[in-house]
C-alpha cells in the first residue's frame, strides 16, 4: 500500500540560492532513486527562525510531499538528511486523508494565487 509523506528541511543561510535548489534536486533525486513520486515541492525560500540554530537565525525552507511504498524510505531520507551539513533541521511526517485532502487543497490555492499575481503583473 502506497503511503503520502510530507518532509520539511531548513539548510543552512550561507548557502547562496542556486546553492539550496542545488541542495533540495539532491534530495528530490534520492527519493526517486529510492522508489518514491514527488507529488510537490516548494520553495519557501530564506525564512527567520523561531530560535537559533547552531547560531544560525535565518534558513531555506523546502518542503516536499511524496508517496513511496517502501519500508525504508524514510530512514534511507532521514540519513541523507543528517549526512548532509547544510541541513540544520528536517521533519518528516505521514499524511493520513484529511491531512492529503487539506494538501490538495492548499496547492490549488497557491496555484491559484500565483495565476492572479502574473495576471496583475501582465496587465
Amino acid at each position: 500500500m502506497e503511503k503520502r509523506y510530507e518532509t520539511v528541511f531548513i539548510l543552512t543561510p550561507v548557502l547562496s540560492d542556486d546553492q539550496a535548489k542545488e541542495a533540495a534536486k539532491k534530495f528530490k533525486k534520492s527519493l526517486t532513486d529510492l522508489g518514491a513520486k514527488v507529488i510537490n515541492e516548494e520553495n519557501w525560500g530564506l525564512r527567520k527562525l523561531a530560535y537559533p540554530i547552531q547560531k544560525k537565525t535565518t534558513g531555506f525552507y523546502h518542503l516536499m510531499e511524496f508517496s513511496g511504498t517502501s519500508e525504508t524510505l524514510i530512514n534511507e531520507l532521514e540519513v541523507a538528511y543528517k549526512r548532509d551539513e547544510r541541513v540544520l533541521r528536517f521533519l518528516t511526517v505521514a499524511l493520513d486523508k484529511h491531512a492529503v485532502a487539506y494538501s490538495e487543497k492548499r496547492r490549488g490555492k497557491v496555484a491559484e494565487a500565483k495565476t492572479k499575481k502574473k495576471e496583475s503583473a501582465n496587465a
